[in-house]
């Protein structure tokens, strides 16, 4: 009878601490810079990790409306016919605000600078989840300048 109570009592904590573990694993130790030369590490979840990903209040399609509508087309890129798409990262935080905005790959100095304006002036997002819990999840998203 005790061994069959203490399979009982082991088992929910076995379970515990796998469910920790997996939370765990899904971790990632981002080092994002805000500066040219400042590293910043914290602890974020990556986007295909969590259980709900964060989302722009409404959709993407209203998050690609919002780019639109802020989007300044630097005058000296446009003139000169430069183009492209400007990948950035971010993170979501737990209350729906964006930090440690990055460009990966950039186009040129003044659009990738447009890109980073753009992200920085974007609403507070619905955060993303595991266990119901709201988490920080690093995302990211290129943003197009075409003429």
């Amino acid at each position: 009878m005790l061994r069959n109570m203490t399979r009982f009592i082991l088992l929910p904590l076995i379970a515990a601490y796998a469910s920790a573990a997996d939370a765990q694993a899904r971790q990632r130790d981002a080092g994002m810079s805000e500066a040219p030369k400042t590293q910043v590490s914290i602890d974020v979840y990556e986007y295909e990790s969590v259980d709900v990903h964060p989302s722009f209040p409404g959709g993407d399609g209203a998050m690609y409306r919002f780019i639109n509508r802020e989007r300044r087309y630097p005058s000296q890129a446009y003139r000169d016919g430069i183009e492209g798409r400007v990948l950035c990262s971010f993170v979501v935080n737990e209350d729906g605000t964006i930090s440690h905005i990055s460009v990966i790959k950039g186009v040129e100095a003044s659009l990738d600078r447009e890109a980073v304006r753009i992200l920085t002036k974007m609403p507070t997002w619905d955060a993303g989840m595991i266990d119901e819990t709201p988490v920080p999840v690093y995302c990211i998203l290129p943003i197009a300048f075409r003429r």
